[in-house]
C-alpha cells in the first residue's frame, strides 16, 4: 500500500468528530444530571459505545484540540496551554484523511493558532488556519463563540443569526450533503463553542426555575444537544447514518459555579489534572460496526488519530513515531469478533498528562499525580475504589508507586525532548508561535474594531485594548 492511500479492500466509513467546549463529565441526562435533559446524547449513548472513563488530553481547550489532530500529548506539539499555536511540523489527522481521499472540513472553534480573546473569524493569511493542517473546507473562529457569530469561511467573513451550535451543525450538514452527492467519504470536525462562557441561551432553552447564570449555561447545553439530534437526523436523511462513525466528547472538565455540579462528583474542575478537570463524556456511534455497550476502559482524545489510522488501514507513517495514543480498534470490534469472549480489560500504555507544572499518569485503575513537577513528591490513587481521589496510596503500595513514579519521570523527560524538536526530522522546532496574541493587537483586525465594538462579545476586549492604548499615550514611560 502506497503512503497516503487506502487499500481497495480497506473500509471507507465517514467520520464525524464532535467536541463540546467545557462540558463536564456529569452534564448529560444519561449520567443523571439533576436538571439537564439531553435526549439526543442519551439516544447516542443507548445505541453506541459509551466510554465512562474517557479523558481529554488537557484540562483546558487548545491542548486537547492539539491531541485530537496529532495523537500526542499537547506539550509535545507546541500547545502548552490555551492561546498556543500548533507546530506546523506536526503530522495532522486531517492531512492523513485528506491523503486518503476524504473530503475534510472543520466547523466551529479552532484555537490552535495562538490567538486569544473571544472568537473572531480566522484570517486567510493566518499561518495556522485549519487549511494549513489538512482541512479542505473550514468555517471557523479563533476561540469560543456564541449567539449570532461572525465566522470565517476560508478567510471570508460571514455573519450568522441564531444559536452557534445549530449554525455550525447546519453548515456542516450542507458540506456533508455535497460530499455524499459526489460519492466521496467525508471527514468532518465539529467543535462547538458551547457551553463555554459567556453564556447566552434562547428563552425556550433555559431550564425553568434556574437563576440567570445557570439558566443560560445549561440552556446552551440544551441547544447543543438539539443540534446533535439534527446531525444524526441529517445523516439518516442522506442515507449514510449506517456507515458513519460519530465520535462525541468534550475538550476538558466542567466548570465550577454554574448552579449544579458539572463533574458528577469527581474531584476538581476545568484547569486541574484531577478527574474533574480531564474526565469527559464520550460516545462512539457507528451502527455498521459498533454495538451498544458501556465500557470503563480508559481512553483518551490522544487515541482518536491512531484508532482511525488502524480502522482505515492507513500507513502509520502518517503519524509521528513518538505518539501517546493507542488504537481503540480492539475495543470497538469486541462484540463483532467472535473469537473474543471477554472485554478488552487492560490498557497496555498509560495515559500521560502534563499541564503547566503539574503531571499525572493513568495506568488502568491507578493514577499517579505530581502537583509540582520536580518536587519529588507523588500521590497515588486507585480510581476504581476512590472516585474522588481522596486516599493517597503512595506509601501503602510501594511497588506500584515506585514503578509509576519512574514512568512519570520518564514521560516528563520524553516531553522535554519533544519540546526541543527531537520528534521532527529537522531535530529542532523550525517555527515557534507566536503564542498568546490578542486579536486586538493583530494589524489585520484593526479595520474591524469600530464595528465590532458594538457587539457584546467583543466590546469588552476592544475596550481593554483602547484603555491600554490611552494609558500608554498619557504615560509614555509605562511598560
Amino acid at each position: 500500500m502506497g503512503s497516503g492511500t487506502l487499500a481497495e479492500s480497506a473500509p471507507r466509513p465517514n467520520i464525524v468528530l464532535v467536541m463540546a467546549d467545557d462540558l463536564g463529565w456529569g452534564q448529560t441526562g444519561y449520567y443523571g444530571h439533576p436538571i439537564l435533559q439531553t435526549p439526543n446524547l442519551d439516544a447516542m449513548a443507548a445505541r453506541g459505545l459509551r466510554l465512562d472513563r474517557f479523558y481529554a488530553a488537557g484540562p483546558v481547550c487548545s491542548p486537547t484540540r492539539a491531541s485530537v489532530l496529532t495523537g500526542r500529548t499537547h506539550n509535545r506539539t507546541g500547545v502548552l496551554s490555551h492561546g498556543y499555536a500548533l507546530h506546523r511540523q506536526e503530522r495532522s489527522l486531517a492531512s492523513a484523511m485528506q491523503a486518503a481521499g476524504y473530503a475534510t472540513s472543520h466547523f466551529g472553534k479552532w484555537h490552535l493558532n495562538g490567538v486569544r480573546g473571544p472568537g473572531v473569524p480566522v484570517l486567510a493569511s493566518d499561518p495556522y488556519h485549519p487549511g494549513r493542517f489538512g482541512f479542505d473546507h473550514w468555517l471557523t473562529v479563533t476561540n469560543f463563540f456564541d449567539m449570532n457569530p461572525i465566522m470565517s469561511r476560508m478567510g471570508e467573513f460571514e455573519e450568522f443569526h441564531g444559536d452557534s451550535s445549530e449554525i455550525i451543525v447546519g453548515e456542516a450538514l450542507k458540506h456533508i450533503s455535497q460530499s455524499v452527492s459526489e460519492g466521496r467519504p467525508f471527514f468532518t470536525v465539529i467543535w462547538y463553542g458551547s457551553p463555554h462562557s459567556p453564556w447566552e441561551a434562547f428563552p425556550y432553552d433555559q431550564v425553568a426555575g434556574e437563576k440567570d447564570r445557570s439558566a443560560h449555561h445549561h440552556g446552551e447545553i440544551v441547544a447543543m444537544d438539539r443540534s446533535i439530534g439534527a446531525l444524526r437526523e441529517g445523516l439518516r436523511e442522506f442515507g449514510v447514518e449506517h456507515d458513519t462513525l460519530v465520535w462525541f466528547c468534550s475538550d476538558n472538565g466542567g466548570l465550577p459555579g454554574v448552579g449544579h455540579d458539572s463533574v458528577g462528583g469527581l474531584r476538581g474542575n476545568k484547569g486541574s489534572i484531577w478527574e474533574g478537570g480531564i474526565r469527559v463524556p464520550a460516545i462512539i456511534e457507528w451502527p455498521a460496526r459498533v454495538r451498544h455497550r458501556v465500557t470503563s476502559f480508559p481512553a483518551s482524545t490522544m487515541d482518536i488519530f491512531p484508532t482511525l489510522v488502524d480502522l482505515l488501514q492507513l500507513p502509520e507513517e502518517l503519524m509521528l513515531p513518538q505518539r501517546d495514543g493507542i488504537s481503540l480498534k480492539p475495543l470497538l470490534d469486541h462484540e463483532l469478533d467472535h473469537e473474543l469472549d471477554h472485554e478488552v480489560e487492560r490498557r497496555g500504555k498509560p495515559i500521560p498528562f502534563h499541564f503547566q507544572r503539574k503531571a499525572a499518569l493513568i495506568d488502568n485503575d491507578l493514577k499517579i499525580v505530581q502537583e509540582k513537577v520536580g518536587s519529588g513528591r507523588y500521590l497515588l490513587f486507585d480510581l476504581k475504589a476512590d472516585k474522588t481521589e481522596s486516599n493517597d496510596l503512595f506509601a501503602s503500595r510501594p511497588d506500584k508507586a515506585k514503578r509509576m513514579a519512574v514512568q512519570l519521570d520518564q514521560m516528563i523527560a520524553s516531553i522535554e525532548a519533544s519540546q526541543k524538536g527531537a520528534d521532527y526530522a529537522e531535530k529542532k522546532v523550525t517555527r515557534e508561535g507566536p503564542h498568546g496574541r490578542f486579536w486586538t493587537d493583530i494589524p489585520e483586525y484593526q479595520p474591524f474594531l469600530d464595528e465590532w465594538s458594538k457587539r457584546p462579545e467583543y466590546a469588552g476586549q476592544i475596550w481593554k485594548k483602547r484603555r491600554a492604548a490611552s494609558k500608554s499615550t498619557t504615560n509614555p514611560t509605562s511598560n
